[in-house]
């Protein structure tokens, strides 16, 4: 008979737990596993998730856009190889940021993480990784946002390394098909209906004319609604928007602010803004998420707070993997 007991121990200020296989009356062994858990700074550092939420709070009150950015930092980090913060690092020789890719357009907001890492790190240094930072701050956005508080696990370690060269193929552009897209949340756990339920955060979200502007010109995408087309041309009036320029439209004009079932609304009535929007309503996999998302925003929230959960926990860095970061810039021995 086999035994499964717990055995904590501390590193770089925080507490790790491993699994432990003991045979009664002879030797312990470890597993080498290290699980993501529920309150895993109470003993290594109590007011952690506190303080991550009263920043957010404060930087919301001051910054309300930076709620969207905490969503969308979470996506980009977690489907790149793991939740591991790798989004963060900046680019220093011999290692490109993520942030260079043109995946990465339009992101912003990154020097408030370091605001958020900074009360953490007067608390209780060394304790708290970046790549929880990123996890809990999109949580308490998700909240900020209107959304549904989801219940979120921590305890994940931070890269010493950036994979920009694997952005291009786990981060959609805004021409990928839903296949492609339905595809790439595929590998990492995430089943039709979580797709389109994450898709959801585009309720709150805004793409930049640069993105956009193939659907209106030298014609008008006939499934584009065309009251919702004049709209979009009022927006981004050039077909060559210049680059920097911050020309953009939003995905929901009624409840820019708010998570909502809105944006399901929105796509049965032919007002998707990017491609893979549109077709999420019009492919038989997906479509019949889309009307049932659209009738009921307690689905929509259920649904999206199963699959952040999910993408949240998408192949950790935990126990002795990785580091902790003392600045989420750079890794600790640059």
């Amino acid at each position: 008979m086999f035994l499964i007991m717990k055995r904590f121990s501390r590193n770089g200020g925080s507490l790790t737990c491993k699994n432990i296989i003991c045979i009664p009356f002879s030797l312990c062994f470890d597993t080498g596993e290290s699980q993501l858990q529920l309150n895993y700074y109470t003993q290594s550092c109590p007011k952690a998730e506190e303080i991550i939420k009263q920043q957010v709070i404060n930087l919301y009150n001051k910054h309300g856009n930076t709620a969207v950015s905490w969503v969308r930092n979470l996506f980009h980090d977690c489907v790149v190889k793991s939740c591991d913060a790798s989004l963060l690092l900046k680019s220093v020789k011999g290692m490109e940021s993520e942030q260079a890719s043109e995946r990465s357009f339009g992101m912003r907001n990154f020097k408030y993480v370091d605001t958020i890492k900074e009360a953490l790190e007067n608390e209780c240094p060394m304790t708290v990784s970046c790549a929880d930072i990123v996890a809990l701050s999109a949580r308490d956005g998700i909240e900020m946002l209107g959304g549904p508080h989801i219940e979120m696990k921590t305890g994940r370690r931070d890269s010493k390394e950036s994979y920009l060269t694997e952005v291009e193929n786990l981060i959609p552009n805004h021409n990928d098909s839903i296949s492609t897209v339905l595809s790439i949340f595929q590998s990492i756990g995430i089943d039709v209906e979580g797709t389109v339920a994450l898709l959801g955060a585009h309720s709150v979200g805004r793409v930049h004319c640069i993105n956009l502007v193939h659907r209106l010109y030298p014609t008008v995408d006939p499934t584009l609604n065309p009251e919702y087309a004049e709209y979009l041309k009022g927006r981004c009036p050039t077909p060559n928007p210049p680059p920097k320029a911050v020309l953009y439209a939003r995905n929901d004009r009624e409840t820019p602010m708010i998570l909502d079932n809105n944006y399901y609304k929105n796509l049965l009535n032919n007002k998707g803004l990017l491609l893979v929007d549109q077709e999420l309503a019009s492919d038989p996999r997906t479509a019949p998420f889309v009307e049932k998302m659209a009738a009921d925003n307690g689905y929509f929230h259920e649904q999206f707070s199963r699959a952040v959960t999910l993408l949240s926990e998408n192949n950790p860095l935990t126990g002795d993997q990785g580091e902790i970061r003392k600045d989420c810039r750079y890794v600790n021995h640059m």
